[in-house]
């Protein structure tokens, strides 16, 4: 796709994602490492890949988002939940060692245990301490109820581990009956793939109602192109109708899962209920996006994509963007 000169797409800035300070366990006022965008309801919620909270923003109107962008750059737009106890390390090396590396964040709909569902948010499995994932319930008004538990992944992992040398997920939707993980290439290892789980069998393992970890009924490798030398790789996926669902990917110059590299393009696609790369368009400016919710727009003429940035540098904070797709 990529080397048919793909078409581009302008994304706008709607505002940055600060936090009080105080609430953070390093005095920041940002989070920096968005990785993961769920919409439920007028509320946002964000996983970073560097720390052990969930990030809670209510969805600014187009004149919220103005005032956002505009003259008090340090009112907080958010708060934090926490999702594990303990504090990572304060040098960036050792926590990036430490991290669990909340990569993915889907929204589930009832399973044993939460009646109105739940957030699931993921590690990526690059390593075998990215393995942990932590179930939200949530209460009628889409809001965490106070209730979490943690899920070992290991067994879930392990026969992924065996089928990628890189292992990487880095998405999580539901779609038509189905749980999907999504599996992000790199230039050491360019396979990007879909993997599907029957959402019956997963919910109650999830819930530790039942022992045994679901067998993944399905993969689909999927090539996306590259930008210059460096293939793109999925980030987040969200579901459309139809069983198509939408993606964000990014070509990182980076030969494995656990390096950081530069970002040289970035993209948003479709992919229909197929299986088949429906459309693929690269982002202006090439942010590196890592979270995507989709909405149609009130005309049902376009899909409204929110977007969450991970800029890789603690000092920055992440940005929220829309960008609309046709």
């Amino acid at each position: 796709m990529a080397t048919n000169n793909p078409a581009h797409l302008p994304t706008h800035l709607i505002q940055t994602l600060r936090i009080d300070p105080a609430q953070h366990p390093r005095g920041q006022a940002h989070l920096s490492a968005a990785s993961g965008l769920v919409r439920v309801r007028q509320r946002l919620y964000v996983v970073a890949d560097d720390e052990l909270h969930l990030g809670m923003f209510d969805e600014p109107t187009a004149t919220h988002a103005a005032e956002a962008t505009g003259s008090d750059p340090d009112h907080p737009t958010g708060s934090l939940l926490r999702l594990l106890e303990g504090d990572l390390p304060q040098d960036k090396g050792k926590r990036k060692k430490a991290k669990p590396d909340f990569e993915s964040l889907v929204h589930l709909p009832p399973l044993p245990g939460c009646p109105a569902g739940a957030l699931l948010a993921l590690g990526s499995g690059s390593t075998p301490n990215r393995e942990t994932g932590v179930l939200i319930a949530l209460d009628v008004q889409g809001q965490p109820n106070g209730r979490m538990a943690t899920v070992d992944l290991a067994t879930l992992y392990a026969p992924l581990r065996k089928r990628f040398a890189d292992l990487n997920i880095e998405g999580a939707l539901l779609v038509s009956g189905e749980l999907l993980l999504l599996q992000r290439g790199n230039k050491g290892h360019a396979l990007n793939a879909c993997i599907r789980y029957d959402w019956n069998q997963m919910a109650p393992w999830l819930a530790g109602v039942q022992a045994q970890a679901p067998a993944a009924k399905g993969v689909q490798l999927l090539e996306l192109g590259s930008v210059g030398d460096v293939p793109l790789g999925f980030t987040d996926g969200a579901a459309l109708h139809g069983g198509a669902w939408a993606f964000s990917a990014v070509a990182e110059s980076t030969d494995n899962s656990y390096l950081d590299g530069a970002c040289v393009g970035s993209a948003i696609g479709v992919v229909g209920a197929d299986g088949s790369l429906q459309s693929l368009h690269l982002l202006d400016g090439a942010p590196k996006v890592e979270g995507l919710a989709v909405a149609a727009d009130t005309g049902g003429t376009a899909w409204v994509c929110t977007l969450v940035t991970d800029p890789d540098d603690p000092s920055v904070a992440a940005q929220l963007l829309q960008v609309r797709l046709p």
